[in-house]
C-alpha cells in the first residue's frame, strides 16, 4: 500500500487541472482513473467540446498545460451572436470591445484532456493509478482507497472529480439537491455551407437554446441544441437529411445549408447541486459538486476555477504546516466555490426561465432586453468580461 498527501478520483478536465496546479508544491498527488488518461484523436474532430474562457487559459498557460494542446483541435473565437428566433431581440459581442485578441476558445474536451495530461505525467510529485475503486474507508486521519485489483491507497485528502455521478461523492454521503431542466441536448458536429468566421452563436427557440460553435475547419461547427424531450425525439427520429434541414431552419440559416459531420448523441439535462462539498478527509471539485445547463457554455470553466482555487488554498495550508485534510481549514473554499456555483445555477435558471416558450409578453421582454444590452455599453463590457472569466 503507497501513501500520497492527496488523492484525486477522475483524469478528466477538472481533475487534471487541480493536478497541475499543485505541480509547484511539496504534496504528493495521485490521479485515480479506471481509463487511460490519454486518449489518441481521430483525423475528424469530436464533437464533444468546451469554450474555455480567457481567464482559465491564462491559468493552463501559466502553468505549462497549454502549450501541449494540438493546435488544429482548439479555435479561437472572436465574436458572440446571440438573438431571439422570430423576435427582434439581438446581440453581438466582439473581442475588440474588451482590447482583447479572443473571446475564448472552443476546444475539444479530449485535446485538452490530452494536454494537461501530458503536462501532469511529467510532474514529480504525480503518480497516476489506472484502476476502478471498490470502496472508501474513512479514518480520523486518512483514507483507504481500495483498488478493484485488490490494491490500496492511504491519502490524507480525497478529491472527488468524477464527475455528475461521483463515486466519491456517493462514499462520503454528501446530499445533493436535483433538478430536471426538461431539455435534453443534442450533440454533433456539422459541416456549413458558409463559414463561420470565428463568431460563436446561439439561437434561443421556444422549444430550446441551439448554440453552434466555430471548429478549427472554417466551416465546421460543434452545435449543441437543448430541445424539450418532446422536440429532441422527434429530432432524434429525424433522417440526417431531415435534422439538417430543421437545424438550418432553427438558425435562420445564418450559416447556409448543413450536413452532419458526425454522429448526432443525446443526454438529458439536470441540475445537481451538492449541499456539503467537503469534510474532513474529503472535498468536491467540477461537476461532482455541481451541474448547470450548458446554455452560457460555463460548466468546464466553473469546475476549472474550483479545482484553481482549491489548489491555492492547499498549497497555502501546505506551506503554513496546516492540516489539508481538516474540515475546517478547507472551508473558505467551500463557501467561496458553493457562492459561485449558485449563482451561476440562478442565472442559468433565469435565463432558461425568460427564452423559454412563445409567450408574447416574455418576447417583447426579451427583445427590449437584447436590444437594450446591445445598445448599452457597459452592460455589454460587463457580459463580456463575464463570459471571459475576467
Amino acid at each position: 500500500m503507497q501513501h500520497v498527501d492527496i488523492g484525486i478520483v477522475g483524469g478528466g478536465i477538472v481533475g487534471l487541472t487541480l493536478a497541475a496546479a499543485l505541480k509547484e508544491s511539496s504534496l504528493s498527488v495521485a490521479i485515480i482513473d479506471k481509463h487511460p488518461l490519454s486518449t489518441a484523436l481521430g483525423e475528424k474532430p469530436t464533437a464533444r467540446v468546451s469554450a474555455i474562457n480567457q481567464a482559465n487559459i491564462a491559468a493552463l498557460q501559466s502553468l505549462d498545460a497549454w502549450q501541449y494542446l494540438q493546435k488544429n483541435r482548439a479555435n479561437a473565437y472572436v465574436a458572440m451572436h446571440v438573438w431571439d428566433k422570430d423576435s427582434f431581440g439581438d446581440i453581438h459581442f466582439s473581442c475588440e470591445e474588451m482590447g482583447s485578441d479572443a473571446l475564448g476558445v472552443i476546444v475539444e474536451n479530449q485535446a485538452l484532456i490530452n494536454a494537461l495530461a501530458q503536462s501532469v505525467e511529467s510532474q514529480s510529485n504525480v503518480q497516476v493509478f489506472e484502476s476502478g475503486i471498490e470502496r472508501v474507508l474513512s479514518g480520523p486521519n486518512q483514507n483507504m482507497v481500495m483498488f478493484d485489483n485488490n490494491d490500496a491507497l492511504s491519502c490524507r485528502l480525497l478529491i472527488g472529480a468524477d464527475g455528475a455521478n461521483s463515486f466519491v461523492r456517493q462514499q462520503a454521503g454528501f446530499p445533493i439537491t436535483f433538478k430536471d431542466y426538461e431539455h435534453t441536448a443534442i450533440v454533433a458536429n456539422i459541416k456549413t455551407a458558409l463559414p463561420h468566421e470565428n463568431v460563436a452563436r446561439q439561437a434561443f427557440t421556444p422549444t430550446g437554446p441551439l448554440a453552434l460553435l466555430p471548429m478549427a475547419e472554417s466551416n465546421v461547427c460543434s452545435i449543441v441544441w437543448s430541445q424539450t424531450p418532446e422536440a429532441a425525439a422527434k429530432l432524434a427520429a429525424m433522417s440526417d437529411s431531415d435534422f439538417c434541414n430543421a437545424l438550418t431552419a432553427a438558425s435562420n440559416s445564418i450559416l447556409g445549408t448543413t450536413a452532419l459531420e458526425t454522429q448526432r448523441s443525446a443526454f438529458p439535462l439536470t441540475m445537481r447541486y451538492a449541499r456539503e462539498w467537503a469534510k474532513d478527509g474529503i472535498a468536491l471539485v467540477g461537476d461532482a459538486a455541481h451541474t448547470i445547463h450548458p446554455l452560457a457554455g460555463q460548466g468546464a470553466n466553473l469546475g476549472m476555477q474550483d479545482a484553481l482555487a482549491l489548489a491555492e488554498l492547499l498549497i497555502q495550508l501546505s506551506n503554513e504546516g496546516s492540516d489539508i485534510g481538516l474540515h475546517k481549514n478547507l472551508r473558505p473554499y467551500e463557501r467561496s466555490r458553493k457562492t459561485e456555483a449558485m449563482k451561476m445555477i440562478a442565472a442559468m435558471d433565469g435565463f432558461k426561465l425568460l427564452f423559454d416558450g412563445n409567450d408574447p409578453l416574455k418576447k417583447l421582454i426579451r427583445g427590449v432586453g437584447l436590444a437594450a444590452t446591445d445598445k448599452v455599453g457597459a452592460i455589454k463590457q460587463a457580459f463580456v468580461s463575464h463570459a471571459m472569466g475576467l
